[in-house]
């Protein structure tokens, strides 16, 4: 339960995560309005109906991951390969050239090392502005947040209650710290009330005599709007096994752990299918990215468990109708990149690469020599023009030694030889060969 305050109270204001939420939280109000209108007013609806809306946007960035999973069916061997090429070499200029190298693998396959790391950053963007939004509905949905207002306008009118529901805010389940929150304020107000639970009302009423049927209304119409398949989504899960425990009621206890071992149900195939569009990778020993993959698919949907017991149903809820939604989208994506073979996928991208590079001015026959080009060859062109500048140069600089090479030294005889084989003559070096002859006799 702390790591459900600790997230609320830092998320909202986190950068660009708060200007998603904040959209995200628009279209919430939006589903929310659109269903009172037909006359449903229910919470868990708008929640399933929000997650179908967000993961159908974010299909697109899903099939782009997806791609990119398959092609490291041919792309991991060739990357590990120059990899263990320079193991151990932690010198600038091997580093230069097995990034060179690395570098040209992907431009031979028309992708880019952020290939597969892009999507999934902007995903994971999405869902921490989304998790906000489920977590605090009526920070987002006007019609909610009235519900609490004639109990927050009693509550403000009374004389020290601000240092009340200050208390109560700090301890469990509510968990918002009046350094971080301003109990001053009624949005504050509507928040806390919002995490409420029997405990706690209880609480409330035992500290502020006289509000009892304030929060009895208040309470029903939550409940209310709350209701879904008969389970209080508002309520923690834990907390409805307990009390389903102590009365010995099966329906209680079934409808208490139904959510969290749905969240894990469909956390466990929704990775199972997404990792089935990864063709072999799965089986390679020698991929290190296997084996996390593989503890992935058992230790998430442990973790949805947990925290579908921990956290109020409404989470757990959003988990299993996300959870659902990509099991439905990653069988029709799955069905889709079965008809792709690798080489089709890496045409594909060849051609999109082309398009970007030949408008920055690059030629496509240039293009197509660099992505015809194998690994094998990556970098012995410039690396053979770098030999051959170094061999010029120090041809070069032996010459410019050999011009200023004493009299008589062997220097000085090799150039002698060199210029009479070469039929060329010099008068200066000859006549000094020539003195210093006639200088021994």
């Amino acid at each position: 339960m702390e790591i459900n305050g600790l997230l609320a109270a830092g998320i909202y204001d986190w950068p660009i995560i708060s200007q998603i939420s904040w959209l995200l939280g628009k279209v919430m109000n939006g589903i929310y309005n659109v269903l009172s209108a037909v006359g449903i007013e229910n919470i868990g609806v708008s929640i399933i109906i929000f997650t179908i809306i967000v993961y159908t946007l974010l299909i697109p960035l899903t099939i782009k991951q997806q791609k990119f999973s398959k092609m490291q069916s041919v792309l991991t061997p060739e990357i590990r390969k120059i990899q263990k090429k320079y193991e151990g070499k932690r010198d600038q200029a091997s580093m230069l050239k097995q990034q060179e190298e690395m570098n040209a693998v992907y431009d031979k396959y028309g992708t880019k090392m952020s290939s597969g790391c892009l999507p999934s950053l902007i995903q994971m963007l999405f869902l921490f502005g989304l998790y906000p939004v489920v977590q605090n509905i009526p920070r987002y949905v006007e019609k909610v947040s009235s519900v609490y207002t004639p109990l927050v306008e009693k509550i403000q009118s009374i004389s020290g209650s601000q240092a009340i529901m200050e208390k109560i805010g700090e301890a469990s389940p509510v968990l918002m710290n009046p350094d971080s929150y301003d109990y001053s304020k009624a949005s504050t107000l509507v928040e806390a009330l919002y995490k409420f639970q029997d405990s706690t009302w209880n609480t409330l009423m035992d500290q502020i005599p006289g509000l009892e049927s304030l929060v009895s209304s208040t309470r029903d119409n939550i409940d209310n709007l709350n209701q879904f398949i008969g389970i209080n989504i508002g309520a923690h899960p834990w907390n409805l096994l307990t009390e389903a425990l102590k009365d010995f009621s099966i329906i209680g206890i079934i409808l208490a752990v139904i959510i969290p071992v749905l969240a894990g149900l469909t956390q466990f195939l929704s990775v199972k299918l997404s990792q089935a569009g990864t063709g072999n990778m799965m089986d390679d020993k020698d991929n290190p990215m296997a084996g996390s993959m593989k503890t992935m698919m058992y230790t998430m949907p442990l973790i949805s468990v947990v925290f579908g017991f921990t956290l109020p149903a409404g989470l757990g809820l959003y988990w299993v109708a996300s959870a659902a939604v990509r099991c439905v989208q990653q069988l029709a994506i799955n069905k889709y990149l079965s008809k792709k073979t690798v080489e089709d996928i890496i045409a594909e991208n060849q051609k999109k690469m082309k398009k970007k590079i030949e408008k920055k001015g690059t030629s496509a026959k240039e293009i197509n020599k660099m992505a015809l080009t194998s690994t094998r060859n990556v970098g012995s062109s410039s690396n053979a023009k770098k030999d051959q500048a170094d061999k010029d140069e120090k041809i070069r600089k032996a010459q410019e030694m050999a011009k200023n090479a004493k009299p008589g030294s062997l220097t000085s005889k090799a150039n002698l030889v060199a210029r009479y084989n070469s039929g060329h003559k010099t008068e200066q070096p000859v006549s000094e060969e020539a003195s210093e002859k006639k200088g021994k006799k």
